[in-house]
């Protein structure tokens, strides 16, 4: 059996063209979550344990965590951030406002946290970019947060 070249080539276009289709399109290169940029849960729970350290010693702050479960809220913290960002973990922990219901926190001491928690990603050297991003993921709990 004979293929007429215009058939030939009509198949074969349509071959190709479909083969593309399945192709993945590597153009463009993947940009990792923000969860392995930041260097995954061991990289993470590093920060957190740091602005635990942070806040405990910031007396602009550490009253509204004396009676804190430390060790609880640095897994709650954890699983947020690597939940937040991308990550393989599930926050298990109450909604931010049910969380913060009743302890008056001000717009002044969710900025001094914030100041506890950017010193902490400054010291472990997280790129301003990354910053950036995970404090956008955080900055919204602001509404949920701050009572007064």
């Amino acid at each position: 059996m004979r293929i007429s070249p215009f058939l030939y080539g009509f198949l074969l276009a349509a071959f190709v063209g479909l083969g593309g289709c399945a192709m993945p399109d590597t153009s463009k290169p993947t940009m990792p979550s923000l969860y392995d940029r930041l260097g995954g849960i061991q990289a993470i729970t590093a920060v957190v344990d740091d602005f635990v350290g942070n806040v405990a010693a910031d007396t602009r702050i550490n009253a509204k965590f004396a009676n804190a479960n430390i060790p609880r809220l640095k897994m709650r913290l954890v699983e947020q951030i690597c939940a937040g960002a991308g990550g393989p973990c599930t926050y298990s922990g109450r909604d931010m406002k049910t969380a913060h219901a009743g302890m008056g926190i001000t717009n002044s001491e969710f900025d001094a946290l914030v100041e506890d928690l950017v010193k902490s990603l400054t010291k472990f050297k997280v790129p301003p970019q990354e910053q950036k991003e995970l404090l956008s993921l955080l900055g919204p709990m602001r509404r949920d947060i701050v009572s007064r």
